[in-house]
């Protein structure tokens, strides 16, 4: 709503459309290079009047690459755009150079919002560097005096507590902001893609106002949707969301169900002792009782998978392979395959290559206050229990828990994982080269590595297919993490509410296209 990005993704055919962008791209391949031509549209302008130029562009991607920013994931994501070359004639036309060939470049070019080099880097101090040279991001690069005092403006900022620094050229203004209670944004009275004819559908902005609520009661959001105080209640919980559906109250209302690319996952430390082999993980696995879990918490609506890759899309789906099993007999003959000796007291040692012994006792991770990963993980222990494994459980806060899973101080997780029903790149959370960034588990082999970096450069649909098949027979069978199930979105709306357009993607919906209607 604040920002924007130079494409947008049409959720019902999974194809890019232009959004800063006048126009889909044109590509141009070489051997090891692909040349992603843009312009932007002629009406782009920034709050202060200026046109969104070719150099705001350059400059978004530069500030992903500056060294001494809080910037790791996001620089692994959009690494292969090595550099920007400008159009002297025209400031809206440019070219990203892409080291490499893959069909996701495409889409992946353009997405992430536009940033305003005018208000943070007025002194254009960054344009005396190429993005080629940021991207080295050497230790004596990073000491550089203009670098570091780009940098400390930067951070000065606090952008994450004052987005109102940060201007974007979206419809919506940042109006109030009560943190961990309310966000309203309001329409600009004057918004630049008004003047465009017709209007594209996902430039469209009707409400006039937004307002966030943050409710963290349930029962407290359910009845303030019932007394109309609010309009919209996405993400509800299974059973709530049935409960209302049949009660009185539902004459006013109108329910929503739909599939997600949201997963639930259980990750393994790969890099600790207990969990380096995969013969221990795979054990593991077998002690999530994943019917279990989706009638205790989605009312019995869900979609299992057997791996990363959604059942909805059939042709890369590997449905040859056999979904995970609770089955404490399997879990005990793979424990035992992996060295592991039940002890008369019901608990499992292993003896190292030192000769001292190593007991299997393990931490399971989740964010503190979320039902959902509460009931996944006292599920995972009491199975564990019954196997004569002992588990703690570690509810964490977020923040906390982020730079855990970062640093490798965990043993086992319980997170969401959030799909792509567009982009096939799993090198972000299962490569080597994203350890100690967004790949928690650790995960890593030569031919892992291979697998992924080809699925992602793959051009040729059916051969991509296979590529992504292999990857998931490779993931069942190492199980670094393990894929429970594909959440449902579920959301509830008043009655005077329309056009909202549910979709699978977070949050559900898309707010910009709703329509508020008048009661009869």
């Amino acid at each position: 709503m604040l920002h924007t990005y130079l494409l947008a993704s049409d959720n019902i055919t999974g194809t890019p459309a232009p959004w800063l962008a006048e126009a889909i791209p044109t590509i141009q391949r070489t051997d090891s290079l692909t040349l992603i031509t843009y312009r932007l549209r002629k009406k782009a302008r920034w709050d202060n009047g200026e046109p969104v130029s070719a150099h705001d562009v350059a400059f978004t991607l530069k500030v992903m690459n500056c060294p001494g920013l809080p910037n790791e994931a996001v620089r692994a994501r959009f690494d292969f755009i090595e550099d920007v070359l400008f159009d002297k004639n025209d400031n809206r036309h440019f070219t990203l150079v892409c080291r490499g060939r893959a069909p996701e470049f495409l889409k992946a070019s353009g997405d992430y919002p536009i940033l305003p080099e005018y208000a943070l880097d007025p002194q254009r101090t960054l344009r005396s560097f190429s993005l080629r040279t940021l991207q080295k991001n050497d230790n004596t690069f990073a000491a550089n005096p203009v670098i570091t005092a780009f940098v400390r403006r930067y951070l000065a900022a606090d952008l994450p507590h004052h987005p109102e620094r940060l201007p974007g050229c979206g419809p919506y203004q940042l109006q109030k902001w009560h943190s961990g209670q309310q966000l309203t944004f309001k329409r600009k009275r004057s918004w630049w893609a008004d003047q465009l004819r017709p209007v594209p559908a996902h430039l469209l902005a009707r409400p006039t106002t937004i307002e966030y609520q943050v409710i963290p009661d349930v029962g407290t959001s359910l009845l303030a949707l019932r007394r109309g105080e609010i309009d919209i209640y996405p993400l509800v919980p299974a059973k709530d969301f049935y409960r209302l559906s049949r009660s009185e109250a539902a004459r006013r209302l109108q329910f929503h169900t739909f599939d997600s690319y949201e997963m639930v996952t259980l990750g393994f430390n790969t890099r600790h002792p207990l969990l380096q082999d995969k013969l221990t993980r795979r054990a593991l696995s077998h002690l999530v009782d994943i019917p279990g879990l989706i009638k205790a918490t989605q009312q019995g609506v869900a979609q299992r998978t057997v791996g990363l890759i959604s059942p909805h899309n059939r042709a890369a789906y590997n449905d040859s392979l056999p979904l995970l099993s609770y089955d404490l007999t399997a879990a005990t003959l793979l424990l035992q395959k992996a060295g592991w000796l039940r002890q008369a007291d019901g608990r499992w040692l292993r003896r190292m290559v030192s000769g001292q012994t190593q007991p299997l006792s393990l931490t399971v991770s989740y964010r503190a206050g979320d039902p959902l990963y509460e009931q996944v993980a006292a599920q995972f222990q009491t199975a564990a229990t019954l196997l004569g494994v002992p588990v703690r459980l570690r509810p964490t806060e977020a923040s906390v828990l982020t730079g855990k899973l970062k640093s490798g101080e965990f043993e086992l997780y319980i997170r969401t994982l959030m799909g792509n029903p567009f982009i096939f790149n799993f090198a972000p959370i299962l490569h080597s080269a994203s350890v100690g960034t967004s790949n928690y588990t650790g995960f890593g082999t030569p031919t892992s590595d291979k697998l992924i970096e080809a699925i992602a450069l793959e051009e040729n649909p059916k051969r991509k297919i296979r590529l992504l098949r292999k990857f998931q027979i490779l993931l069942q069978q190492e199980s670094p993490l393990v894929p429970l199930f594909f959440l449902p979105y579920r959301l509830i709306a008043s009655n005077q509410i329309a056009n909202l357009q549910p979709s699978g993607l977070n949050p559900g919906y898309e707010v910009k296209t709703i329509i508020t209607q008048s009661a009869n």
